[in-house]
């Protein structure tokens, strides 16, 4: 049997869940992985604490974008970079919630020649960008 499909996150419910996130004390199960970049998710952290609640990837693209959107002179590593759905790595994200507390987080995973990253980032609504591409 195949997993369920993710809910498509349009722009008002990611702006929405981040509101709703930002507004809550993160708990000690989630409060190591508060990032406003993107971060490596650390090896000693338990993602059991964590249900993905939808996918900001847009139904037929199996490639999307590499292309990133960066305005303000920001770049990928940046704790501004606009949170821009349509550009590389936020049109691969899934969005997460913490089971105890429903902070919000963007997750993806980067992936070179010889392994895997998995990077989180915190959702904050005061960076989401719905610039299209």
């Amino acid at each position: 049997m195949s997993p369920p499909e993710l809910p498509f996150l349009n722009i008002a419910a990611l702006t929405s869940l981040a509101r709703q996130s930002l507004g809550r004390a993160a708990c000690a199960h989630c409060a190591s992985i508060q990032h406003a970049a993107w971060e490596s998710l650390h090896a000693g952290f338990d993602a059991a604490h964590l249900r993905v609640v939808g996918t900001l990837r847009r139904e037929g693209y199996d490639e999307p974008t590499f292309a990133e959107h960066h305005p303000r002179g920001t770049h990928g590593s940046s704790a501004d970079a606009p949170i821009a759905p349509a550009y590389f790595p936020c049109n691969r994200c899934q969005v997460w919630q913490c089971t105890a507390c429903s902070r919000a987080f963007l997750r993806y995973t980067e992936y070179g020649g010889y392994y895997q990253d998995e990077r989180i980032r915190t959702l904050d609504p005061e960076l989401i960008d719905d610039t299209p591409l």
